[in-house]
C-alpha cells in the first residue's frame, strides 16, 4: 500500500498533530505563541520532536523539501526564542519574535499539507504530488492566512505597547 506509514511515521504524525493545536491553543489563548509560558514551550518542544522524528522519514528513499523544511524550522525556533535577548534588535525584538515563531508554524504547514493532500483518503489521495493545483491553492491559502495572523498579532503588540506607553520585551 503507497500510503502506509511506519511506526516513526505514525509517531511523527500524531507528535505534529499536538504540535499544531498547541500552537493554535496559544495563539488563541495569548495573542501569540510565548516562549515564556507553558503553552509556548509546549509548542516549541513538539514542534523539535516532530523536526527530528520526520528526518530519517524518507517515502521516496532520500532527503525532501519537507526535511529541508525541518532544518529551517531548528535552525529558527532558539533565533525566535532569544531574540529579545540580542540588544541590538532593541523594540523590534518583541515583534521579531512573534514573526519567527508563527513562522514556524507556517512552515510545519507546508509539508502537513503536502502529505495530507497526497496521502488521504488512502483509497485515492486527493493530490498526487506537490505540484497538484489542490496543493499549490492550498499552499496559497496558508500563505494568505499566515500574512493576515502576523499582521493582526504584530498590530495587536504594536496597541498594546502605545498603551502601556513602555517596553515589554520576554528575555529567555
Amino acid at each position: 500500500m503507497p500510503n502506509h506509514l511506519s511506526i516513526l511515521g505514525i509517531i511523527h504524525t500524531v507528535i505534529s498533530i499536538i504540535a499544531i493545536f498547541a500552537a493554535f491553543y496559544a495563539l488563541f489563548s495569548d495573542g501569540q505563541i510565548n516562549p515564556l509560558n507553558n503553552r509556548g514551550k509546549l509548542y516549541i518542544v513538539l514542534t523539535v520532536i516532530t523536526c527530528l522524528t520526520g528526518l530519517p522519514i524518507m517515502r521516496t528513499g532520500h532527503p525532501t523539501a519537507g526535511h529541508n523544511l525541518a532544518v529551517v524550522i531548528l535552525i529558527v525556533l532558539p533565533i525566535a526564542i532569544y531574540a529579545p535577548s540580542f540588544k541590538f534588535l532593541g523594540k523590534t525584538a518583541a515583534f521579531l519574535q512573534v514573526f519567527l515563531m508563527s513562522f514556524t508554524l507556517f512552515l510545519s504547514f507546508i509539508p502537513a499539507i503536502v502529505e495530507t493532500f497526497t496521502r488521504l483518503p488512502i483509497s485515492g489521495p486527493i493530490a498526487d504530488g506537490p505540484n497538484a493545483p489542490v496543493i499549490q491553492m492550498g499552499l496559497l491559502i496558508l500563505v494568505a492566512l499566515f500574512t493576515t495572523g502576523v499582521l493582526y498579532q504584530l498590530i495587536k503588540l504594536w496597541k498594546r505597547r502605545k498603551q502601556s506607553g513602555r517596553q515589554t520585551v520576554n528575555v529567555v
